[in-house]
């Protein structure tokens, strides 16, 4: 906050509707709602006022006809705030987030693509920033639609069943690729599913978190029939996921490499953002029940957890000399619009201070705290 991150704005003071923001408001979110303190809720309505006007028209860098799912990354903060204020303009916003995804195209399967321009993707990030919004907004305005319900399982299903990598494949983990081109047209695309080559930690994050996250707006709902199967299906994603991330972990530090199927080649590093992703997933998700801890089950998830916090903490988090904190290594990026090789991944920029590692290890270290 000090900083100015996750106002809406970018690296040159210019408004943008950013995932990145999103997820840093979710972090505001919760601990506003833990604290109190107002400079949280203040910080959360700045940053949604650089990106909407006052009567919720969504401006900055947004575009409804570029179909992108990154940008409603930022929807659920929409829909928090007109729950906190009953302010129109925030669901008047949320509102043209729910119709981009009524109008957004699809696979033939129903997937959504990641965006227009390109086309017939399935990206695992699109998960987070799509399905959390789609639910959330469900819930908040349409609890028993059954269609919408059904389609946001849908998601979660061609999305996991496209990427789940065969215990055949080389360098098996279990786990999920990038994404898929359901044309196979891509480069990269594999002859039977379309699927990318690798598992990117990253991605890998993003799905985890939203399996997560997803069950948290369910049951916040009151009993209902409506999300009987939506459920069952994050439940038994995460039943599957769960133990093989931590066993994907190294057993030398117990943190996960950039390209998780590449586990040692050199070249590969152990990259922060996802880390503090899958620390967030496991111990909410043993926190929530949503998954049982059994360390007779190959080991306990909260440990491993526990160990991969710790390592973070003695590696990515430094101290600034005027008292504040920064983050690092966090990778730049990560796009299917590639030859989908090793060498582009290991590539990528690290930075500092990133968002989309910082804001997962404020949540890492939410959950941490409540141990």
């Amino acid at each position: 906050m000090l900083w100015g991150q996750g106002m809406g704005l970018g690296d040159y003071s210019e408004p943008t509707v950013s995932y990145e923001h999103g997820e840093f408001q979710t972090v505001l979110k919760r601990l506003y709602d833990l604290t109190g303190n107002q400079t949280y809720f203040d910080y959360i309505v700045q940053g949604i006022d650089h990106i909407i006007d006052d009567d919720g028209n969504v401006g900055a860098d947004y575009s409804f006809d570029a179909f992108s799912l990154d940008p409603i990354g930022t929807g659920t903060t929409l829909l928090y705030l007109y729950n906190q204020t009953g302010l129109e303009k925030y669901k008047t916003a949320a509102d043209t987030f729910r119709r981009q995804l009524d109008e957004h195209p699809r696979t033939a399967q129903g997937q959504f693509w990641h965006q227009l321009i390109y086309p017939n993707q399935g990206w695992l990030d699109g998960i987070y920033m799509g399905e959390l919004f789609y639910a959330q907004y469900t819930a908040t305005f349409e609890p028993t639609n059954q269609t919408a319900w059904d389609d946001i399982n849908a998601q979660f299903q061609l999305m996991f069943t496209n990427t789940l990598q065969n215990a055949t494949a080389p360098n098996t983990t279990g786990l999920l690729y990038h994404g898929y081109d359901f044309s196979h047209t891509a480069p990269w695309a594999s002859a039977d599913r379309g699927h990318f080559p690798e598992v990117w930690d990253r991605a890998m994050g993003w799905y985890a978190m939203a399996l997560v996250d997803v069950l948290d707006i369910l049951s916040s709902l009151s009993s209902s029939t409506s999300t009987v199967e939506l459920r069952t299906t994050l439940l038994s994603y995460m039943y599957i996921l769960f133990p093989r991330i931590r066993d994907a972990a190294s057993p030398i530090n117990g943190v996960w490499w950039l390209v998780m199927t590449q586990p040692g080649r050199t070249g590969n590093y152990f990259e922060s953002s996802a880390a503090a992703m899958f620390v967030y997933a496991l111990l909410r998700g043993v926190r929530m029940g949503y998954v049982v801890d059994d360390p007779d089950e190959g080991g306990s998830l909260t440990e491993a957890a526990k160990r991969a916090y710790e390592y973070i903490l003695g590696n990515w988090v430094v101290e600034n000399v005027e008292g504040t904190m920064g983050w690092e290594g966090t990778v730049a990026t990560g796009s299917l619009d590639t030859t989908g090789d090793f060498d582009y991944y290991i590539n990528q920029q690290i930075g500092l201070n990133d968002l989309k590692g910082l804001a997962s290890f404020a949540l890492a270290s939410l959950e941490y705290e409540m141990l």
